[in-house]
């Protein structure tokens, strides 16, 4: 078992994949981690190293309930508004850290075991099986669709607000660092694209 993980990160894209080996999930606007749980402990490590763990209770809390007691997800913390729509400035206020979701699209490790070097579709299925038999309550999968509806789906997403979407090779295994087989298109009328445009 690795001791240490790193991120892998998508590459930024203009266009959705429409081949049938890539899948989609939306991009919620929010915090990437890694949860890291063995035993009785659990981290949720940012990308910039740091341990928030003490920030975010509810989805440590729903960590500690899972009946495994060691795997390591790759996720984004979100504050979702009514509509189920992530609301990054609520996040950012630190008014809702209790009310902070996990919203889980990769899994690591799973029971001492590296996951890493399988393909997406099959760490899919198991992430999928982790968390079957809690409620969504702090954690929850990410949905996801494969193949050629994906410039359709973003499309939907933009009409819906949202931040747009991340698509993946289903046929190729977690890489660290800056990926090619992961790619982010972003919806430019949302407040997130207006975030990092006035980074620069």
């Amino acid at each position: 078992m690795p001791s240490t993980f790193e991120f892998c990160l998508p590459t930024s894209a203009t266009s959705v994949p429409d081949h049938p080996v890539w899948l989609h999930e939306v991009k919620y606007d929010g915090y990437r981690l890694r949860l890291e749980r063995e035993g009785n402990r659990v981290r949720l490590i940012t990308r910039g190293g740091y341990n928030w763990a003490d920030r975010y209770p509810w989805i440590v809390e729903t960590a500690l309930k899972n009946r495994h007691r060691q795997f390591v997800i790759d996720g984004e913390a979100v504050v979702l508004d009514g509509d189920g729509i992530a609301d990054f400035n609520a996040l950012q206020s630190r008014r809702h850290d209790d009310k902070v979701w996990l919203y889980a699209f990769d899994i690591l490790t799973l029971n001492g075991e590296d996951l890493r070097g399988l393909p997406l579709s099959m760490r899919k299925p198991n992430l999928a099986r982790l968390l079957a038999r809690r409620r969504p309550d702090g954690i929850f999968a990410a949905p996801y669709e494969q193949g050629e509806i994906g410039p359709d789906l973003f499309k939907a997403a933009c009409n819906m607000g949202l931040e747009g979407l991340v698509s993946k090779r289903a046929d190729r295994p977690y890489r660290a660092g800056r990926s090619k087989d992961w790619v982010k298109i972003k919806n430019r009328k949302h407040p997130a694209y207006r975030r990092v445009q006035d980074q620069f």
